[in-house]
């Protein structure tokens, strides 16, 4: 199916929408005020009295009513946006609010699903950013950054069956190519075995749906007071497993290119399989 064709506006408010409200509203009134700085410096002067000052006075006069019309069209899309982003959060902890007080996660949309995982990481202390797809199976739907490292997060709101091995081989080979520190799969049913031993020999962290309860904080006020910190899984120093084949990786340093001398991960199957994971310290 084609991609629906969209406008600048649409971009601009899909944009707003994923930043913080409080963040939207900021550049709402930044932005009117840099255009409305340029349009009253391009203001129209006086007919071009020769052709070499013809293109000058051509520019100006199209600066000047781009800069009139989009001084009040792009700050109302940041406030749309911020608007949209604000409702969002509230959904995010009314949903939060209901699954503590008893709400099934079974009985919410797989969008609810992936606001309340982020809403859970937030309580944690992450700062979280939605990435999700137009699809239950978008990817990686959630950006983590915490300490100034970044997580990416799938989750998967299977009610029946259990995660595969599959889910968290895909993850691995986002990690490698975006060189995210770390990631989590959350799930409101179970993994496999396969999906579990594949997961200790990386850097990505599995959360069923019992670990799930205790990311959103369901449990009775004394034991939520005493609970720990949500915190990541340490980085793991075993050989990781390809994410492309499944073989156990070993240990390169480039011989040549810009990361000449630097050490990665490569499939020992290579180069029928050319996989790399990098070698993060």
């Amino acid at each position: 199916m084609p991609r629906r064709r969209t406008s600048a506006f649409d971009d601009l408010l899909v944009i707003a929408s994923k930043l913080p409200w409080k963040v939207g509203v900021g550049m709402a009134f930044v932005s009117y005020l840099v255009l409305h700085l340029v349009a009253l410096g391009s203001a129209p002067v006086p007919s071009a009295t020769n052709t070499a000052d013809l293109g000058n006075v051509v520019i100006r006069g199209f600066i000047h009513i781009f800069s009139l019309l989009t001084q009040y069209l792009i700050p109302v899309g940041f406030l749309i946006g911020a608007a949209a982003s604000f409702l969002k959060r509230r959904q995010s902890s009314g949903l939060l609010e209901e699954a503590r007080s008893g709400r099934e996660i079974a009985s919410i949309s797989w969008q609810e699903f992936e606001r309340l995982v982020g809403e859970g990481f937030r309580q944690r202390g992450f700062k979280v950013s939605e990435r999700g797809g137009a699809s239950p199976d978008g990817g990686v739907d959630l950006e983590l950054t915490k300490a100034g490292n970044r997580y990416l997060v799938q989750c998967k709101q299977w009610r029946s069956r259990q995660v595969g091995v599959t889910v968290i081989r895909e993850l691995c080979g986002v990690m490698a190519t975006e060189q995210a520190h770390g990631g989590f799969v959350v799930t409101s049913g179970q993994f496999t075995r396969e999906a579990s031993e594949f997961a200790q020999r990386s850097r990505i962290e599995l959360i069923d749906g019992a670990q799930l309860q205790e990311l959103i904080g369901v449990k009775t006020e004394s034991a939520a007071s005493n609970a720990p910190a949500f915190t990541p899984t340490p980085i793991r120093s075993t050989v990781p497993t390809c994410p492309g084949c499944g073989k156990s990786m070993v240990e390169r340093t480039a011989k040549k290119g810009s990361l000449v001398g630097q050490s990665f991960w490569g499939c020992q199957d290579y180069p029928r399989c050319r996989r790399i994971v990098p070698k993060i310290s």
